[in-house]
Parts: structure tokens; sequence; C-alpha cells
């Protein structure tokens, strides 16, 4: 009996085209994801927030922007990066206006239902991983990945651009800009992007199953505690951070904003280096290096120091070990 054959592709055409252009298409979906935050300085003074509401509201977007992923990360075994990649930055665009709208009619029940559901550009993080992955053998699946979480620079851009925008050019026209730009994006991935060959005619098996058996898994367990203290630790500080800032060390949004961008581009240049570092030594001792350090200068944030050379750099190296 003759074994069949084993498909074959060239993953070298096009590859580092579709991963860099599905980093850019992450981009815009992490600034439309996270630009709640840079603004909860505005939102809090005008709607007359308390600090325990101006979390909540920072934080309604990372509900459905965690547990969407689940979802969309199965449609995405199922109809592919490209098609993904549209969805959720089509779908982002609306989302962004109705914030936009919310805030200009200082609704803040608007404002938190908007902002849950904004969450889902945040899933776009769910779409790239696979698609990147699957462009490349397994010897460089690090290096892809790595690559693709450098789209978290979306957050720096939210930080640094949404304020500077809004006092710009007016607080509802930033909402209408950005929405137009996720529009943008949409129609970009859809014409240009390109699945991997290695996923097409692939046989994929029903969502749910492939769920209940992954939480079957004790490794699931295990990689999902770290990867929600790692990047949830990334995407708090990033959305929290502005605020955080201004609560504690009296800075204006503007200058707040240009800080956490800092944070983030610390974050966005150590992922690239994160996944070779995993693909030549291991994820295992990347992330206890990683989680050490985040833990000792943790400490050091608790006491608040107040030299900005001290703080500043502490920030600087958490987010960069959180990064990798």
């Amino acid at each position: 009996m003759s074994t069949p054959a084993a498909p074959s592709y060239d993953l070298k055409n096009g590859q580092l085209r579709n991963v860099l252009l599905a980093t850019f298409i992450s981009t815009i979906g992490f600034w439309a994801w996270t630009i709640v935050g840079p603004l909860a300085k505005m939102y809090a003074k005008q709607m007359h927030l308390d600090a325990g509401m101006t979390s909540l509201l920072v934080a309604m977007p990372i509900f459905i922007g965690a547990i969407g992923r689940i979802p969309v990360g199965g449609l995405t075994d199922r109809y592919g990066g490209r098609i993904m990649f549209t969805a959720v930055l089509a779908i982002s665009a609306p989302l962004v206006f109705l914030v936009g709208v919310a805030g200009q009619m200082n609704s803040l029940p608007m404002l938190l239902v908007v902002a849950f559901f904004l969450g889902i550009a945040g899933t776009v993080f769910a779409v790239g991983i696979p698609f990147s992955s699957a462009w490349y053998d397994a010897s460089k699946k690090g290096f892809a990945t790595g690559v693709f979480g450098a789209g978290m620079v979306g957050t720096a851009i939210s930080a640094f651009a949404t304020p500077r925008l809004v006092q710009g050019i007016g607080y509802f026209q930033t909402h209408v800009l950005i929405a137009v730009i996720c529009a943008v994006t949409a129609a970009i991935s859809f014409f240009f992007l390109k699945d991997s060959p290695a996923t097409i005619g692939r046989e994929v098996t029903p969502l749910m199953p492939k769920i209940v058996q992954a939480f079957k898994v004790k490794t699931t367990w295990q990689l999902c505690f770290l990867y929600a203290v790692v990047f949830g630790a990334f995407v708090a500080f990033s959305n929290y951070l502005p605020t955080y800032l201004s609560n504690i060390y009296n800075f204006n949004a503007n200058d707040a904003g240009m800080r956490a961008a800092g944070f983030a581009v610390a974050a966005v240049i150590a992922r690239p280096f994160g996944g070779v570092l995993a693909d030549k030594f291991g994820p295992k001792i990347i992330t206890l290096i990683s989680l050490g350090g985040v833990v000792i200068l943790a400490v050091i944030t608790a006491f608040q120091p107040d030299a900005e050379h001290v703080y500043g750099a502490v920030f600087i190296l958490m987010a960069a070990l959180l990064g990798l």
C-alpha cells in the first residue's frame, strides 16, 4: 500500500510580505482597541467619574478582547486569516464611531456598552498568530509570531496620537478618522492579504469539540495562566498607564500618553527578540527570565519612586520583559 504524498507548497513565496502586512493590520486593530484609555482622564472630568468607574471604563474593551479570542481563533482555522482580519477590522470601524458618538453625547451607559463590544478589535491577535505562524516552518515560528507581535505598537500609537488628535481636530472628528482607517484597513486585508498555502485544503474540525479537547490538556491551562499574566499585564499597563501617570505624577493627557507610548514601544521592540530567543533557547527559560524580572520591577513600582529617570527606566524595562 502506498502512502499519501506529503503536500507540496512554497512557504517562502510571500511569507515576509504577508506577515508584515498582518502586523500592520494588527497595529490598526490595537489602536482601535485601546482608544478609550488615553482619553480616560477627559471622560472622568466630563462625566464626573470616580477612580473606580474610570478604571471600569478603561477595562471594558479588555473583557471581549480576551474572551472573544477563543471563538475568533476557531473561526480563523475555518475561514483563514484574510477573511477574519477583514471581518474584525470591518466590525471595529462602526464601533469606534459609536464610541465617538457616546462621548459626544456624554452618555456613560452607552459608552460602557460600546466600549465593551469594542473589545472585538482586540481579537485581531487571535487571527494573526495562526496566520503568521502558518507562513513559517516550525524552527521559525517564534520569529514569525514575534514579528507579528510587533503590531502591539498600535497601543503606542493610541497613547501618543489619540489625545493629540483630539486636541488638534476635535474629539468626534478623531473617532471618525480612526473608524475610516479601520474600514480602509479591512479593505486592504481583503484585497491584498494571502493565507499561507499550508492552510489551504486542510481538514477543519468543529470548534466546540476542539475547545473541549483543549480544556482537557493540562498544558492548555498552564499556558493560559502564563498568557494572562504576561500579556494581561502589558494590556493593563498600556491602557491604564496614562491614567496612573496622571493620578500619581500629575501629567497632562499628552505627556502621560507620550510616556505610555514609550512603554508600548519598548514591548514591541522586544517582541521579535523574544521570538528568536525562544526559538534558540526554548520558551521556558525566556518566560522565567521575563516573569522574574517583572516581579522585581513591580516591587520597585509599588514604592512609587519620585524621580522620573527611576520610574521611567523601571516601566521601560518592565515593558521590554513583558514583550519577550
